[in-house]
């Protein structure tokens, strides 16, 4: 009988490992909360995290580079600057940027996320109006 829950303790066990060898990056998404913001300094942005596989916000990542930029209207070199703050809720991940002129800015954001060996990057598109 030991033998028996040896072995399905072991294939759970092979299972598990074998699900999460097969999870990437790409099985992550960022989603804005608001889409259109007030163009300002100090703009408040945030984003979510999901799991492309559960659906479910991701908790733990940590977001180790962000930038804002114009690249959807044409401008790229048009960089704002942008501060990652500490999250407040669970799975989404705040930011204040200044977003001199209305139009469409593109904030880009790298994430570590816990278990994940590769780097977990996003693009959203932020429309700020007058």
């Amino acid at each position: 009988m030991q033998w028996k829950i040896a072995a399905v303790a072991a294939l759970a066990a092979t299972t598990a490992i074998a699900e999460h060898a097969w999870a990437a990056a790409s099985d992550y998404v960022f989603e804005l909360v608001n889409a259109e913001v007030k163009k300002g300094e100090d703009v408040a942005i945030a984003v979510r995290l999901i799991s492309k596989a559960t659906g479910n916000p991701v908790t733990d990542a940590v977001i180790f580079r962000s930038r804002v930029d114009m690249a959807p209207d044409g401008m790229a070199e048009m960089e704002s600057p942008v501060t990652a703050l500490p999250p407040k809720e669970p799975g989404i991940y705040p930011f204040t940027a200044d977003l001199p002129m209305p139009g469409r800015y593109q904030l880009s954001v790298a994430a570590k996320v816990q278990g994940e060996q590769e780097t977990v990057i996003g693009k959203v598109v932020i429309k700020a109006n007058k």
